[in-house]
C-alpha cells in the first residue's frame, strides 16, 4: 500500500497535510493534520479558536514563527511508518490545484481517520466566527445563552470577543466537542449531573440541572387513556426513543409484543417511518411516529416507561417520577455519554440499565416485569432526589450576568 501527502497551501494561518488512501473499487480515502507556527497565537485574530483546536487535538502547534515544514515532513513519515507504506510520495499542491486535481482524477471520496467532513469544519467555524461577530455587533445581546451543538462553537467564542458574556449549558455527564470549544470563552457553564462539575473550571461551574417542559407536568391520565382507546385493567409501559426513534430497541421491543401483551398495554413511540403495519390493529398496542399535544397525556397514563438516555429524556422521566428502564445508544455509536448519564441515574436509584450488546428477548422481558413490580421503590427515590429549579436558576444566572454589565 502507499498514500500520498498533499501539502495543502496554509488558509489564514493554518497549513494542512491531507493524506489520499487509494482503496479498492477505485475510492480514495482522505484526511487531513493542521499544523500552526505558536508564535502565529500572539498575532491572530483566531488565538482563541486555535487554543481550543489545539487542545483537543485538532491541530498540531510547531515552533517559532514560521510553518516548520521539517517537522510536517517528519509527522508525514511517521504517518508512514504507521501505516506500514513503503512509498510516500510527497507533492505540494496549492489549493485549488488539489480540489481541480481530485475532481479531475474523478476520485470518489470515503471517510476515514478524521474524515473529509472534520477537514472542512475548522475552517466553517473560522467563517462562522466572523460572520457571528457582524451580527453580534448589530444587534448587540446583553447576555449569549448557548444549549451546546457544533453550530454554537463560533457564537460564543465571537461573544467574547465583542465582550458579551456567554453562559452554556452541558446537558450530558461528559462536556461534548462544542461545549469543550466554548468553555474557555464562557463565564459559566451550568451543568445537569453532580458527577460533572469537578471536570469544569472551579469558577465557572454551576449546578443548575436542565430546564424541564412545563407542559409535561400537566398531562390527563384519562384523556391519554382514551386517545389509546385502552382499558384500566392492565398498566400500561411507554415505549420511547427520541423524535427520531431508535431502530434496534423498536426491534427489540416487536420482538418480545406477543409476551408483553400478556401483562401490559403499549404505547410505542417509535420514530418517523418506523411504523409496523402489520401491527396496526394489535389490542392493547398502540405505535406513533411522534407525539407532540397529547404527550403530557401520555406520560399521565404510563406506569412505566423504556427510553433512550439523552439527559433531556432522562430528566424529564425523573420529574414526573416515571419509573424506568434506559436502553442507552451503544458507544459503537456514539462517544458514550448516554451511558454516562444511564448509569448516573441507576447510582442513584432512579432508573434499570440494560446496554444494548447485553439485550436477549428474555432478558428484556425479565427487567420489564422486575421495573413494574418494583415501581415504588423508584417513584420513592425519584420523589426523594433533589430537584432543582433548573429554569429559575438559569435566569437568576442570565440576570447577573446584565446586571454585572451596567
Amino acid at each position: 500500500p502507499c498514500f500520498m501527502g498533499l501539502d495543502l497551501a496554509s488558509k489564514g494561518d493554518l497549513n494542512a497535510v491531507v493524506y489520499l488512501f487509494p482503496e479498492d473499487g477505485g475510492t480514495y480515502a482522505l484526511f487531513a493534520d493542521f499544523f500552526l507556527p505558536e508564535d502565529a497565537l500572539e498575532s491572530t485574530q483566531n488565538a482563541d479558536i486555535y487554543r481550543g483546536w489545539a487542545s483537543e487535538g485538532w491541530i498540531t502547534l510547531t515552533p517559532g514563527g514560521m510553518v516548520d515544514y521539517d517537522t510536517i515532513e517528519e509527522h508525514i513519515l511517521e504517518q508512514a511508518k504507521r501505516f506500514e507504506v513503503r512509498e510516500c510520495p510527497y507533492d505540494p499542491y496549492q489549493a485549488a490545484q488539489l480540489v481541480t486535481h481530485l475532481a479531475d482524477s474523478g476520485l470518489t471520496m470515503v471517510e476515514f481517520g478524521a474524515t473529509v467532513k472534520n477537514f472542512s469544519d475548522p475552517f466553517r467555524v473560522l467563517k462562522g466566527f466572523h460572520e457571528a461577530k457582524k451580527l453580534l455587533k448589530k444587534l448587540k445581546p446583553d447576555v449569549v445563552f448557548s444549549k451546546g451543538g457544533f453550530v454554537t462553537v463560533p457564537v460564543v467564542i465571537a461573544a467574547k470577543r465583542c465582550k458579551i458574556p456567554a453562559i452554556i449549558h452541558e446537558s450530558d455527564m461528559t462536556p461534548g466537542l462544542a461545549n469543550k470549544l466554548c468553555i474557555p470563552s464562557a463565564v459559566k457553564v451550568c451543568c445537569n449531573f453532580p458527577e460533572t462539575v469537578s471536570s469544569l473550571p472551579a469558577d465557572k461551574a454551576v449546578l443548575t440541572g436542565t430546564p424541564i417542559r412545563q407542559e409535561l407536568m400537566k398531562g390527563d391520565k384519562e384523556a391519554g387513556r382514551q386517545f389509546c382507546g385502552f382499558t384500566s385493567d392492565k398498566p400500561v409501559l411507554m415505549v420511547i426513543g427520541g423524535s427520531l426513534g431508535a431502530a434496534s430497541v423498536n426491534d427489540h421491543i416487536r420482538k418480545i409484543l406477543p409476551e408483553l401483551l400478556k401483562a401490559f398495554q403499549v404505547i410505542h413511540l417509535c420514530g418517523k417511518g418506523k411504523m409496523d403495519e402489520t401491527l396496526k390493529g394489535t389490542e392493547g398496542y398502540v405505535q406513533y411516529e411522534y407525539i407532540k399535544e397529547e404527550l403530557p397525556d401520555l406520560f399521565a397514563l404510563s406506569d412505566v416507561v423504556i427510553s433512550r438516555a439523552g439527559a433531556n429524556a432522562i430528566c424529564e422521566i425523573s420529574a414526573l417520577h416515571k419509573p424506568n428502564l434506559l436502553i442507552p445508544l451503544s458507544a459503537n455509536a456514539s462517544r458514550g455519554d448516554q451511558i454516562l448519564n444511564a448509569r448516573s441515574f441507576e447510582k442513584q436509584g432512579f432508573s434499570m440499565v440494560l446496554e444494548e450488546e447485553e439485550i436477549t428477548d428474555e432478558k428484556l422481558l425479565d427487567t420489564i416485569h422486575q421495573l413494574y413490580d418494583n415501581r415504588h421503590s423508584f417513584e420513592e427515590a425519584m420523589s426523594a432526589g433533589k430537584q432543582m429549579d433548573s429554569i429559575h436558576h438559569i435566569v437568576s444566572l442570565i440576570e447577573e450576568c446584565v446586571l454585572s454589565k451596567k
